[in-house]
């Protein structure tokens, strides 16, 4: 919280997230999501995360094994690959109706 809040206000252009969000709750991490998209809008942010939800709405998402590129896209996208590691992630979460349908919401919007 206190390097979100220092990023805040210096104004910065790039913002590294690594796991910001894995030791809170989940209602607490949707809280801190919402303020970082709504407060670094003009900010490219890259999050290393192992929650779903934390990314499924981000602009591109790159899958990493064992250091290798495996996939990089739009989340939807990436779920749209039956075959792919991303969505074999997301269906192994128990939760790929639900980051499919925020994965195309945002999506549209683009």
């Amino acid at each position: 919280m206190i390097c979100l809040a220092r990023a805040l206000l210096r104004s910065t252009k790039i913002l590294l997230i690594d796991e910001a969000t894995a030791s809170i709750d989940y209602e607490a991490d949707a809280k801190l999501q919402e303020t970082i998209q709504t407060e670094f809008q003009d900010v490219t942010i890259v999050a290393i995360a192992h929650r779903l939800q934390t990314i499924i709405d981000y602009d591109k998402i790159l899958v990493l094994d064992a250091g290798q590129v495996i996939e990089y896209d739009h989340p939807y996208t990436l779920l749209k690959n039956e075959s792919g590691h991303f969505y074999d992630i997301c269906k192994e979460s128990g939760n790929l109706n639900s980051l499919f349908a925020q994965a195309y919401a945002s999506y549209s919007q683009t």
